[in-house]
């Protein structure tokens, strides 16, 4: 049973309301099409099987970077959200960067761990540039589940139309639609940078909540913060992948576990952060069940109820964010009028980086 849940989790899986874990059908696909403003990412499952990734080498970009960042910033302008993390970043476009431009906005994100790009064209360049670009930042990663673009699997489609019906199921058994998470960190190397890019969102609603898991770390006591650095997690997509097959989806790639330590290292900024999340991590390693349910719920409660160390972005039409996987947990909101005729549609670019860094090394 996944941390943080509060059913059982044999009458309410772990599972995120904003993705679709099956095909739609004919005459579905055809309604989507129609009034979709970007029809070639509506979510779509390709029958392809995905190997494991085998480990790599990664440099991480932001290592080359100009500490004073003067190529980004030549013609930009910066507006921080909130003192502890979140920044906006104007008056610059995705498709004019140089490499020491792409280096800089990696240690950018590194630092304030979400940026955000407004009046991007980033959203019309098309599959293979979009891919390509995310690839500067590391190897590209393949969910297993939900839809993609097709010829191209690093695209995760987040979609959510107009299926009230299948909210309100969800929220017979569910207390909130949050599900607090790192993405895919079930992986040996995990990504690093995330971008999401917007498609289409409702009016009001369907923002992203990004909480600072290194400020989480650094609110703990000396003494919790030393034991939490002796410990390890088992992240796993176990769950995932068999709540998708349950529900005729498609699983393309075997389930994956692997341990990762509770506290962990940034390779940029050497801060330490907590690295647990709501929906993949299976229990500490070498601990009883009961035990590690406490420690993990304790440390879930902790990243998800400290509103002065998180950040709140409202999606806005041609908006792009860039965020730091490894020191943030998100969660994803649906309190929007899903009758409405504006789907919450974006898609998601992971970049996999370095094996995660532990604090006792």
């Amino acid at each position: 049973m996944a941390p943080h849940s509060l059913e059982p989790a044999e009458e309410a899986p772990s599972y995120d309301i904003n993705l679709p874990y099956k095909p739609a059908s004919e005459n579905e696909q055809l309604k989507k099409e129609c009034v979709s403003k970007y029809p070639q990412y509506l979510p779509r499952w390709e029958p392809v099987f995905f190997p494991p990734c085998p480990e790599f080498d990664f440099m991480d970009p932001a290592l080359r970077a100009d500490k004073e960042k003067r190529t980004l910033l030549k013609d930009a302008q910066l507006k921080h959200i909130s003192p502890k993390m979140g920044t906006e970043l104007s008056g610059v476009q995705l498709s004019s960067m140089t490499d020491a431009a792409k280096d800089e906005l990696a240690l950018l994100v590194s630092e304030r761990k979400c940026v955000v790009l407004p009046d991007q064209d980033f959203a019309d360049w098309g599959p293979a540039g979009q891919q390509n670009f995310a690839a500067y930042f590391g190897k590209p990663n393949y969910q297993p589940v939900t839809g993609s673009v097709p010829g191209f699997p690093g695209f995760h489609i987040i979609y959510r139309d107009g299926n009230q019906a299948e909210i309100d199921k969800f929220f017979e058994h569910k207390l909130t639609s949050t599900l607090w998470h790192q993405d895919v960190s079930y992986e040996r190397q995990p990504p690093g940078y995330v971008i999401l890019c917007i498609l289409q969102a409702p009016e009001v609603g369907g923002d992203t909540v990004f909480a600072s898991t290194t400020e989480a770390y650094c609110r703990l006591s000396p003494g919790f913060q030393s034991m939490l650095e002796g410990l390890r997690a088992t992240h796993s997509s176990e769950k995932m992948c068999n709540f998708a097959k349950a529900n005729g989806g498609l699983c393309r790639k075997d389930p994956i576990r692997t341990s990762h330590p509770i506290v962990r290292v940034h390779p940029v900024t050497g801060e330490k952060a907590l690295f647990v999340n709501g929906e993949f991590i299976r229990g500490i390693d070498g601990w009883k069940g009961p035990e590690s349910d406490i420690l993990l719920n304790f440390l879930i409660d902790h990243i998800t109820k400290g509103h002065d160390f998180q950040v709140r972005l409202p999606w806005k039409p041609r908006s792009v964010v860039i965020f730091d996987n490894r020191t943030t947990c998100h969660t994803a909101t649906v309190d929007y009028d899903a009758r409405s005729d504006k789907d919450r549609h974006m898609f998601r670019l992971a970049s996999m980086a370095e094996v995660p860094i532990p604090a006792n090394k």
